[in-house]
């Protein structure tokens, strides 16, 4: 595996999630690789809802992720992106929650509201709350408490990012 796929990962996470570079770069040496690839992952998902304004195009963008994840957790494919060599080294768990964040991030693709606080948990639950459960069993630790923890920090960033998506004519 050619380092220069998980310095691409690493040069994504730098300038679209400075603060999670920083988590990584404290992070045992060994699990950066890891790591950058699944926050690299994460970025290019959370970006695909805002990648057209016609709502169709950008579930579009997302069933793409989806099908690519999903076939590198059952079948081994690498997924046909520049960094699916470093996604192809992640384990297959953590393959099915991006695909599950993916899917989650329809929502993101609409203008519509969440039906209900419990929506809106669930949606925090699949993105953010599974991203850190993921990175954490990337660093070997249980799930104890790292999805719910993961959904409150997600809270505070959508609450953080509410005015912009107001402005964006997301409810």
């Amino acid at each position: 595996m050619s380092a220069a796929v998980f310095s691409l990962c690493a040069e994504r996470v730098a300038a679209g999630d400075p603060d999670r570079f920083s988590a990584v770069m404290a992070a045992p040496a060994a699990a950066r690789g890891a790591l950058f690839a699944l926050y690299a992952a994460n970025l290019e998902i959370a970006r695909a809802p805002w990648a057209s304004a016609e709502p169709i195009v950008a579930e579009m963008r997302l069933q793409w992720w989806i099908d690519a994840l999903a076939a590198g957790a059952t079948k081994g494919a690498e997924p046909p992106h520049e960094i699916g060599p470093a996604l192809a080294t992640l384990p297959a768990a953590a393959l099915l929650a991006l695909a599950e964040a993916a899917e989650a991030r329809r929502a993101d693709c609409w203008s519509d509201p969440f039906e209900s606080a419990e929506a809106l948990w669930d949606y925090l639950g699949a993105t953010s709350g599974a991203l850190y459960a993921t990175a954490g069993s990337l660093l070997g630790a249980s799930d104890t408490g790292l999805r719910a923890y993961g959904q409150a920090a997600g809270l505070a960033q959508w609450l953080v990012a509410l005015p912009e998506l107001r402005a964006r004519g997301r409810a």
